[in-house]
């Protein structure tokens, strides 16, 4: 199957990734080595440690990982796969208490991945405890957010989230709530999704037309850096409907490279997090956000969560159907729009300069 791309030619010469990129389960588990294995990857939100003695599950690409926060308040990661027969240590989504224990034999460690007990493994020869802890990575905190890094040299997470946090500085994410998360399965690959998301609003138009009657599309404005991009619009203040009474002011949609989208409006914040699954199966996490949780914001709250339901619902239906077609024989790989896809494109550079598949 074809592999190659190009991501040296200019925008209005260049080439989608093929489909290989797609369907292929080589290309998926190199994404999976030198992408998930190596950026900073979104796992949650610091509030679910909330106390010393707390630990929360996730998935680092299709790593299990466990996030512990140790009696002195420091945040660590580890590998979530028990060193005696690889069961998950720890199983539930959250919990606490001074040991990781494994419910398959017993073994425990503790809130700094060290092994401390290995019930009925007396006589075993050339066998050491120090030299079994769970492999420890690299964890770090922006905001309300939790990263984790599988790799030792990971790219500089400063220089990363450096345009986002100066740009979205008028939105004051520290006044934000968090409210609600809500998960999505989707049967295509996870950037089928991330696609969808970079398209610089090609498809607003066509296939949200709640949204189309809010957002000025002749305003539609893309900018990139280095290993992310923002995407920002006016919000038409006349327009009439739920979305204009939940999405007013102006809007920031922000992709951090490789799998994290954030999207900023007046009074809330919404998080998109696409976790690879299969080469044809995602997931995808929302949170929402608002600046005002009181029970009169109640109706603003539930139907700015109806309108994002109803918008993730239309972009899932058109992902998976996009996943279908890519199976198809007759179909390759696409140009991009010149006006609104080099953000797009942006990604697929990266993309395959980190996967060495070209």
């Amino acid at each position: 199957m074809d592999m190659n791309f190009d991501g040296g030619l200019p925008l209005d010469r260049a080439v989608s990734l093929p489909k290989g990129w797609y369907v292929n389960s080589q290309a998926f588990e190199s994404e999976l080595a030198h992408v998930f294995g190596k950026e900073w990857i979104w796992v949650g939100r610091r509030e679910e440690l909330n106390q010393p003695g707390s630990w929360k599950t996730a998935q680092v690409g299709q790593e299990p990982v466990v996030i512990t926060k140790d009696l002195n308040g420091q945040f660590h990661a580890f590998s979530n796969v028990c060193r005696h027969r690889a069961a998950k240590v720890c199983r539930a989504e959250r919990g606490e208490g001074s040991r990781l224990r494994c419910q398959y034999h017993g073994w425990s460690y503790d809130l700094e991945g060290h092994l401390k007990t290995t019930p009925e493994f007396e006589g075993v020869q050339g066998f050491q405890k120090e030299n079994n802890s769970l492999p420890r990575f690299q964890v770090k905190t922006l905001g309300p957010w939790l990263f984790v890094s599988l790799s030792e040299n990971p790219p500089s997470f400063e220089d990363q989230w450096a345009p986002f946090m100066k740009e979205a500085a008028p939105f004051q994410l520290e006044t934000l709530h968090f409210v609600k998360r809500v998960e999505y399965p989707l049967e295509c690959n996870w950037k089928v999704f991330v696609d969808n998301y970079l398209d610089g609003g090609y498809h607003i138009n066509t296939l949200h037309p709640s949204l189309a009657g809010v957002i000025p599309y002749s305003e539609y404005r893309s900018e990139l850096f280095s290993r992310s991009s923002l995407q920002t619009t006016p919000l038409k203040t006349k327009s009439t409907g739920v979305v204009s009474n939940v999405r007013k002011g102006s809007a920031q949609y922000w992709w951090l490279y490789p799998n994290m989208m954030v999207n900023l409006y007046e009074g809330l914040m919404d998080v998109n997090v696409v976790i690879p699954e299969k080469v044809d199966r995602c997931r995808v996490v929302f949170e929402f956000y608002f600046q005002d949780v009181s029970q009169e914001n109640s109706t603003f709250i539930e139907e700015s969560l109806k309108v994002a339901h109803q918008v993730q619902m239309e972009d899932q239906e058109i992902c998976q159907e996009v996943q279908k077609g890519l199976r198809s024989a007759y179909y390759q790989s696409g140009r991009f729009s010149v006006t609104r896809e080099q953000t797009a494109y942006h990604f697929h550079q990266l993309l395959a300069r980190e996967t060495g598949l070209k």
